[in-house]
């Protein structure tokens, strides 16, 4: 089969697929290094185009029979796939292909993960298991046989028999190739059942290694949640006997919703109070959640074609918020979630990367799972909750279900059932989709007689591709408060449609102060000339938690970039604000830990980059430095009361609770250190009874050069544990002192625990060191090379991770000349490299602008 050039996909050209697939059966002979396919495919023309070309796409396939209606054929070998001359009706294909799981690096397709076969289809992976239409709006039943002496043989649906070394299963629900999934293996399950509303029994099962099997209590718990939510919120009930969940050391993504069976990266399903953080935890219940959520969201209803990815991820994303914020704390959750905007989408969104939250076009599809397109797709799909109001909401959903049930689906599909069930015209928001870019909103103000004007400007930077930008729909939530604190002006949702825009505010008897975008009502950049004594009175007196955490963020920031330029250190302002947050008992610890916890280095980069100051990595370094001191310094007595009381007590409990105590705890503990020499952490490492009160100790001290001893300690106890010893390298690459960390970072790669195959152990260390933001970020270059050398050695075994990682280098244009030079000359040799990957290359010639 000849190998197909990297060409470029449009949106623009996208056309209906010539031939539809009434249903599909596989047979899976399953050997290490030739396991035989053999498929049965039924093929009916699509009345929706004249077009009868017959092309099936595949990959790395030996084909060793071909037939069309039982007679033997020869398919013509084209880029990508297959063609066939095929009758003008419905006709069956069969064909039986061999390929090697053993071989397969890569990931995606049908691999082995110690002993264990397992597929990865999304997004093109089905091409590498059998030849097949392999597009989302080619939708079909499967039915599955798996021939195997393993003990557990598993695909989607519902068991349909089984015996000595074969299993079958059905799936009557019709979907595309990239929900199919395979796993077979020596595993044990952790089982359940859970009550559909209309009264049917699920069976549940979360498959896993023996001696993992006491790990998984917690996901299951999260699973049943998830479904109690989905029906209570959303009136969307299970529809299979079965769900299952396996856990799988070697995968390349988070998780994955293959219908009725996922398929989980063991990280994020394996929890134990001894092994996993209290983030651990919530991201395990909130991924779970997600990946439950998209048996509706992306199943039921999947997406037309890959470029409607957001359609399904977006909308998913912000229901598995929403049930994060029901199951934890609404407010915390919410400032988790704007921070991780501001932050990393904000950055793409400025940066060589940047891309509409529905893309126009691509090299490489696994490329475009980007921030943009879950979290802003997300926030997306928050404000049209919020123009349309809950009640709205709820009917359009329900009409796109009702509507689009067995379909694969378009964002036109999406906005079009809102505007039916709510009567808005959505044509001005859906540029939302289309335009790149954070707009940026700046805000001026008057006060006259009573009367106070807001008038609004909004403006979007070009972005690669874009250069001309629309105004665009922009929910802005505000309140205004009196002098004395008091709330005078409720929060109040203007929409903003206009380039320029004024809001007035009458009857006032004196002149407010404003929140604006309370709850970060939409993903804009706010710029308003304010001081840092209208910072600390919004810190001591808003009522939007949001604004409130955002009014300590500023005066952090504005303490931290003054620190970094010119050695200033932290005003009275921000350390009296922050004195009376930490003391406010009636503020939920969670968000105290967060107005306590300070922008990271890489965040005070970007703040100076947009102010038009050109970063300076070890200035940045020392500056915080100094800033945490100074806190500590300054409410030392208060910190280290509240590391005292915040302690829970009692058995552990992953709960919203006793983690928001924690939390607090440990940041304290992460500023004490930086001046009591790190007693407080050692005492709380040595007694500590769970992991994640062993690695806020651990990392308190590793951030201030110490911990050697500690280090050894829980390197000695967990060796055996895989996840946690990536949590290991991952600490100890990113929070070496800067100039060490290249070199720690260095001896730990010749590590024999070090397995660099595995995605999860690579990007503990490799992406650990790249997050250590000076360490990095060196002078020298060392840094960029070591980076470089590493990607160049993974990319041949696994494009997809080595692209991932690459994104590391997305915001050189910030640095110095000299910085700037050494990462460009980076990427032209990974741009020159010979055989470069589709994924890799399309990465680096997008941060190129090539």
């Amino acid at each position: 089969m000849k190998d197909a050039a990297p060409q470029t996909i449009h949106l623009a050209d996208y056309a209906p697929p010539p031939w539809l697939v009434e249903r599909v059966e596989l047979t899976f002979r399953l050997a290490p290094t030739a396991t035989r396919v053999l498929s049965r495919i039924r093929f009916v023309p699509n009345p929706a185009t004249s077009d009868r070309r017959f092309f099936l796409h595949g990959e790395g396939l030996k084909t060793l029979s071909a037939r069309i209606d039982g007679a033997e054929v020869t398919p013509r070998e084209v880029p990508g796939g297959i063609e066939a001359d095929v009758p003008d009706g419905a006709f069956t294909w069969e064909a039986e292909v061999e390929v090697d799981p053993a071989g397969n690096t890569a990931l995606e397709g049908l691999y082995m993960s110690n002993g264990m076969y397992c597929t990865q289809c999304e997004a093109e992976g089905f091409r590498k298991i059998t030849w097949y239409p392999d597009r989302p709006d080619v939708m079909a039943p499967f039915r599955v046989r798996i021939e195997s002496d393993l003990p557990v043989l598993l695909s989607n649906g519902n068991p349909a028999g089984s015996g000595d070394g074969w299993a079958e299963w059905d799936d009557p629900w019709p979907k595309p190739a990239y929900l199919f999934a395979l796993v077979a293996g020596d595993l044990v399950a952790h089982r359940d059942t859970f009550v559909t509303m209309s009264g049917r029994e699920v069976a549940l099962g979360i498959w896993v290694r023996a001696g993992d099997e006491d790990r998984c209590a917690f996901a299951m718990e999260a699973l049943k949640a998830s479904m109690r939510w989905d029906e209570e919120v959303y009136g969307r009930e299970y529809d299979l006997d079965v769900f299952n969940i396996v856990a799988v050391d070697d995968f390349n993504m988070g998780a994955m919703e293959n219908k009725g069976l996922n398929i989980f990266n063991s990280a994020l399903v394996l929890a134990s109070p001894d092994t996993a953080t209290d983030a651990t935890f919530e991201r395990i219940e909130a991924v779970i959640a997600h990946e439950y959520f998209h048996n509706w969201t992306g199943n039921r209803v999947t997406c037309r074609d890959w470029f409607q990815l957001c359609l399904k991820e977006g909308l998913t994303v912000y229901r598995d918020q929403q049930f994060t914020s029901d199951m934890r704390s609404a407010a915390v959750k919410r400032i988790e979630d704007a921070s991780l905007m501001r932050t990393r989408q904000f950055r793409e969104d400025g940066g060589p990367l940047a891309h509409p939250v529905r893309p126009e076009s691509f090299v490489e599809i696994n490329n475009f799972y980007t921030i943009t397109v879950y979290e802003k797709g997300a926030e997306l799909i928050g404000m049209l909750k919020r123009l349309v109001g809950d009640d709205g909401y709820r009917k359009a959903v329900d009409l796109y279900f009702q509507r689009h049930d067995g379909e694969a689906a378009t964002i036109e599909d999406w906005l079009a059932a809102f505007e039916e069930a709510t009567g808005r015209d959505l044509s001005q928001f859906k540029l939302w989709y289309s335009q790149a870019g954070t707009p940026r909103l700046t805000v001026s103000e008057q006060w006259e007689d009573g009367t106070y004007t807001l008038t609004f400007r909004q403006e979007t930077p070009p972005t690669p591709g874009q250069t001309d930008k629309q105004p665009l729909v922009i929910p802005l939530a505000v309140g205004l408060l009196n002098p004395n604190g008091d709330e005078v002006v409720p929060t109040t949702v203007l929409e903003m449609t206009k380039e320029e825009q004024s809001f007035t505010f009458d009857g006032l008897a004196s002149r407010p102060v404003p929140s604006i975008l309370r709850n970060f009502s939409a993903p804009v950049r706010l710029d308003r000339a304010t001081t840092d004594a209208e910072r600390a009175f919004l810190l001591a007196h808003d009522t939007d938690p949001y604004n409130k955490w955002d009014a300590g963020r500023a005066l952090a920031m504005s303490a931290l970039t003054a620190a970094a330029t010119d050695g200033t250190a932290p005003g009275a302002d921000y350390l009296d604000g922050l004195g009376r947050t930490l003391r406010d008992e009636t503020l939920d610890p969670a968000f105290r830990a967060l107005v306590l916890s300070l922008p990271s280095e890489d965040e005070i980069a970007q703040a100076l980059h947009a102010a038009g100051t050109t970063p300076d990595p070890d200035a940045i370094h020392a500056g915080r430095r100094a800033v945490q001191e100074a806190i500590a310094g300054a409410h030392e007595a208060t910190l280290a009361d509240l590391h005292e009381r915040m302690q829970p007590t009692g058995p552990y409990r992953p709960d919203a609770d006793d983690a928001g105590r924690r939390s607090l705890a440990n940041a304290a503990l992460a500023l004490l250190t930086r001046i009591d020499g790190g007693a407080r952490a050692r005492t709380q490492f040595a007694a500590a009874d769970n992991m994640t009160q062993s690695v806020a100790a651990l990392a308190a001290l590793l951030a201030i050069g110490a911990g050697e001893d500690q280090s050894q300690t829980y390197h000695d106890r967990w060796q055996g544990e895989r996840l946690v010893m990536d949590r290991w390298f991952g600490l100890r690459a990113g929070l070496a002192p800067a100039e060490q960390a290249l070199d720690t970072t260095q001896e730990l790669a010749r590590h024999p625990a070090f397995h660099w195959k595995t995605p999860n152990r690579f990007r503990a260390l490799v992406g650990g060191f790249a997050n250590n933001h000076a360490g990095f970020h060196r002078a020298d270059g060392r840094g960029y090379e070591f980076v470089t050398d590493w990607l160049l050695k993974l990319d041949p075994l696994n494009p997809q991770t080595a692209a991932g990682m690459s994104k590391v280098f997305e915001t050189w244009g910030r640095y110095d000349a000299e910085r700037q030079g050494k990462i460009r000359a980076c990427l032209r040799r990974i741009a020159g490299t010979d055989r470069l990957s589709r994924d890799l290359g399309e990465m680096v010639q997008r941060m190129l602008g090539d």
